[in-house]
């Protein structure tokens, strides 16, 4: 792909409307209670008859926040009490324990992440149980490429924390920035210094982590441009290997946090498509590769190198350089992808403790994909990490012919492909530069549930910019 997009902002206005971000397809909200222990259980089984084992990624989910960001649309709990965790640690045992058995042996454990919440909740010397935990119940990989991931929030981890989570074997880190700008940290209850912010970069590469990924959030209140740019340029010269810059959605309806936020202070949708283009602008010509959606990364960067060899993938984790393997998902609310099922826990902590407390699979709800469904998440899998759509491809890998099965979705995608967003130049598509940045609105003309819900009953999806 191209590295650096530029769209005019009409086009944005155009076609920034809500729309699901495809971390899978069909999304979440397609799940059903219908889907329970006995299915996972018969998935599990299926995907180890495979005639070529998958090898496994694992997500341990911690929900513990010591406060509130008010930006948060995230699953968790606020408390300061750190023994709350010991409980949870203890359903998460008996978790693993319940779950580890379905896998045969031999499947290796290629990806081991945690996110929250805040993972650094956890004491190392918890983070260590639990992954030791893990390593005794699962064949973890001893390949070069093996990562083991945490999300951490700088303001509550010390440099010399960060060396015993590398002493671990933690090997990538994502830090939470969203913006150094103090007005806008007041805004959203989130106050966080640079030197603290740096100082665990310069931790995690001493230690020896191969990668640190940054999170940025624009749209949020009381930011502007001059605020925003000079995070950036703190950003590009502390030069980590990936960032992340997602548009903040405010949803006071659901995320009830959100309810603190002014939105008399929240940037104009025009203003909020200027920190876009800024962000855009900025870190291509610091030499970052454009990934899609929110992600850019430096050209060296597995990530870019994942994309540039069609190995990419992305998940519930966002983008991964580990396409070919079944995610598990561990602790509230966690999801997990196993064959062509999607599984979710309980995203109370009640109700998922009663049912590990009872011997139970926490399953409260999930599908089995359909063989239109896989071959429409196979296409969106491929748009969202490729940039194309490989009509010859689908035709021989499903025994369709592409144009009469998609007729629908290709009179959805017409005007896409009038403003340029999208071409055809032999019979696959391929994304523009321009289309990259509106890769959500592209996916949406092929899934099927969002013309088949009534909009009376239809989920609230963020806005595509």
């Amino acid at each position: 792909m191209e590295t650096s997009p530029v769209i005019p902002t009409d086009l944005l206005r155009r076609y920034d409307r809500p729309g699901p971000r495809y971390t899978s397809y069909p999304t979440a909200p397609q799940f059903s209670p219908a889907f329970g222990e006995e299915q996972l259980r018969q998935a599990a089984t299926a995907s180890n008859g495979d005639p070529i084992p998958r090898r496994l990624s694992l997500y341990v989910h911690v929900p513990f926040c010591a406060s509130p960001c008010f930006y948060c649309g995230c699953n968790r709990v606020i408390t300061r009490d750190v023994k709350r965790a010991e409980p949870y640690l203890a359903s998460l045992e008996r978790e693993i324990a319940l779950t580890a058995p379905l896998f045969d042996p031999d499947r290796e454990v290629i990806q081991l992440h945690f996110g929250g919440g805040t993972p650094n909740f956890l004491s190392p010397g918890q983070l260590r149980a639990v992954v030791g935990t893990l390593q005794r119940q699962f064949h973890f990989s001893t390949a070069e490429d093996r990562d083991i991931s945490i999300e951490l929030d700088p303001r509550h981890v010390t440099p010399d924390e960060i060396a015993m989570l590398a002493d671990i074997g933690f090997n990538r880190a994502s830090l939470g920035v969203q913006d150094f700008d103090h007005d806008v940290q007041v805004a959203v209850n989130r106050i966080q210094r640079v030197d603290e912010t740096l100082a665990i970069i310069d931790a995690c590469r001493r230690n020896g982590m191969r990668s640190v990924n940054v999170d940025l959030i624009y749209g949020l209140p009381r930011q502007t441009p001059e605020g925003f740019s000079r995070t950036l340029d703190t950003i590009i010269a502390a030069r980590p290997g990936r960032l992340a810059v997602y548009s903040y959605a405010h949803l006071p309806a659901l995320f009830k946090a959100q309810r603190q936020i002014d939105p008399a202070q929240l940037p104009s949708p025009d203003e909020k498509l200027g920190l876009l283009q800024l962000a855009i602008s900025r870190l291509t010509h610091a030499g970052y590769v454009y990934i899609g959606m929110d992600h850019f990364a430096l050209p060296d960067d597995e990530l870019a190198r994942a994309q540039t060899r069609g190995g990419l993938h992305r998940n519930f984790m966002g983008y991964t350089t580990h396409a070919d393997s079944d995610l598990i998902g561990l602790g509230v609310s966690a999801i997990s992808h196993i064959g062509n099922t999607f599984s979710q826990n309980p995203r109370d902590i009640p109700t998922w403790e009663a049912a590990l407390a009872a011997g139970r699979l926490p399953v409260v709800r999930g599908m089995r994909l359909s063989e239109d469904d896989q071959l429409r998440a196979d296409l969106i899998q491929r748009l969202m990490c490729q940039g194309e759509i490989p009509t010859n491809a689908l035709e021989r890998r499903y025994g369709i012919d592409f144009d009469t099965y998609f007729r629908a979705a290709l009179e959805s995608l017409a005007p896409l492909v009038a403003d340029g967003l999208i071409t055809r130049p032999d019979r696959n598509f391929r994304v523009t530069p321009q289309g990259r940045l509106l890769l959500r609105s592209i996916a949406m003309c092929f899934d099927r549930y969002l013309t088949a819900t009534p909009a009376s009953t239809a989920p609230t999806f963020s806005r595509a910019v």
